[in-house]
Formats: C-alpha cells, structure tokens, sequence
C-alpha cells in the first residue's frame, strides 16, 4: 500500500480591503470628511449662488411682476421680450464686438510683452539698473487710478488714443507692473542651465525665451491671461473716460445706458447684464480644459 503524505498549505499574505467612504467617491480614498471646510464652501458657494439666481429672476420678469415681489419669486409668465429690447437699445453686436477687439488685443500683447520684459529683468536683477526698473514698476502697483485719470484723459486725445487701439495700449502698459512681478518669481525659479544648454548650441537670447522659456510659462500665461481678459471685459472705468465715439463703446458702457438719473428699468438692465456676461462664461466652459492642460504641463516640465 503507498501512503500519501500531505503538505501543508502556507497563507498567503491577508488583503485589507479599505472601507469604502459614506456617499460614494473614491473606494481607496479612507480619509473622513472635513464637514467644517465643507460647510464653509458652501456657504461661500451661496454669495455667488443667490445673486446669480436674483439676475436670472429678474431678468425674466416684468416691472410689474418685479413691483409686486421681493425679486426672488420664480417668474411667471416668463418674460422674454427684456432681452430683445437690451439687444436693441445697447446695439449688443457692435458693443460685443467692440469688447472682444479690445479683450482679444489686450490679452495678446500684455502675454508677449510681460513675459519678455519680465524674462529680461528675472535674469538681470543682480545688476542696479535692472534692480531698480523691476522696484520702480512695482511701485506702480501702489497709484491709485483715480489720481491719473485725468492726466491720461489729455494724452489719450493728444496721442490719439481715445479709441479701441488705444485701450489695448493702456490695458497692456497698466497690467505690466502686476504681470511681472507674477512672471519674475516664477521665470527665477526655471534653471538656468537649461538657457546655458542652448547657448552652448548657438541658440540666440531670443530663440531661448521662444523655445524654452516661453513654454514653461504656460502655468503663469493661463493665470495671466485669465486676470487680463477678465479686466478688459469688465471694466467700466477706463473706457468711460477714454472713448469718445458712441459707436465705440464696450458692452459695461453699453449697460449704462438704463440707468437714469430718477429710475431704472431693472429687468432689461439684468438681461442687459446676463447677456453680457454669457460670452465670457462660454468660453471659460470651452477653454478649461486647455487651460487646466496648460498648466499641468507647465508644472510637469
């Protein structure tokens, strides 16, 4: 007879399986929740919540639904025609066109021209002159608008600047200050063996900002980008002391036309404002990814 001997079987190693967080998410994800910094976004997500929803209501009333209520009743009928009347009285097409000239100009120019002046001054601060031009355009951050106004009215008509081309120059020249002092930190943080590689290869100064330089930016021109475009979109002082032709005026100066001296007509205003508003966010919607990706590929790099 044979006899069978048997071997014993060694366990393998215990899985932990992690518990799967409460309301979904991530299964590998085991951290608790913050309810605090939970609560605090959404609270803070409520101030822009509300008064977007008020613009939306109001917009969509009319004076006497408005009149009747506190303005956060839902609308009903929905009125429509406060639209077509802000296209009208604003001349919506001209004065978008007009914004997205000055919008598109201004973003364009200010992300060539600050990053190169700022590429020259990050690589220059040990010597005095270049020292003293980077404090003296950060001194600039401290003058208020308001004292300058004036004076830049009288050049802006002597130069012949008191039209779109000319509201690109002064976005581009006042956002200089901020933009650099966003661009130097981060170009002093890029390793200057990468400039002196290329130079080793007879690459120029100019070829090394275009070719590797300018692409590490990308984390700093999408933040750039983003507060210029933002700036010249919305603002409303600049362009109402600068232009001089109605058939040159911005979309904010376009809305000022239903505010009068003893009322205002507040649903077209507020449908006036939504449609204003609605090319910006659209675009944002179908830019981010490019904007997110932008800046991914800054960091990885």
């Amino acid at each position: 007879m044979s006899s069978s001997t048997s071997t014993p079987v060694e366990a393998g190693p215990a899985v932990v399986v992690p518990r799967r967080r409460r309301g979904g998410g991530d299964p590998g994800d085991t951290r608790p929740t913050n309810w605090w910094a939970t609560a605090l976004i959404a609270v803070c997500s409520l101030t822009v919540i509300i008064p977007l929803y008020l613009a939306v209501a109001v917009a969509l009333k009319t004076p006497a639904q408005l009149a009747d209520g506190t303005g956060f009743e839902l609308p009903w009928p929905i009125n429509w025609d406060n639209f077509a009347v802000a296209w009208e009285r604003t001349d919506f097409p001209q004065a978008l066109l007009n914004t997205a000239i000055i919008t598109v100009g201004s973003v364009v120019f200010t992300l060539f021209t600050s990053s190169l002046v700022a590429y020259a001054l990050a690589r220059n601060l040990h010597r005095p002159f270049f020292k003293g031009v980077f404090y003296y355009l950060l001194a600039a951050l401290f003058v208020p608008f308001p004292i300058i106004m004036l004076p830049l009215v009288k050049q802006t008509s002597l130069l012949g600047l008191d039209n779109p081309g000319g509201m690109i120059v002064l976005y581009t020249i006042y956002g200089l200050s901020l933009n650099i002092f966003i661009y130097t930190a981060f170009i002093r943080s890029i390793p200057i063996e990468l400039e002196e590689a290329a130079r080793m290869d007879g690459a120029s100064t100019w070829r090394v900002f275009r070719q590797i330089v300018f692409p590490l930016l990308m984390p700093m021109n999408a933040t750039v980008g983003i507060l210029t475009c933002v700036w010249a979109w919305n603002d409303f002082i600049m362009p109402l002391v600068v232009l001089t032709s109605p058939s040159d005026r911005t979309l904010s100066l376009a809305q000022y036309v239903f505010q009068g001296q003893y009322n205002t007509d507040y649903t077209v205003a507020f449908a006036s404002y939504l449609m204003a508003m609605a090319p910006l966010l659209i675009i944002y919607i179908f830019s981010q990814r490019w904007v997110i990706s932008g800046v991914m590929r800054g960091s990885i790099k």
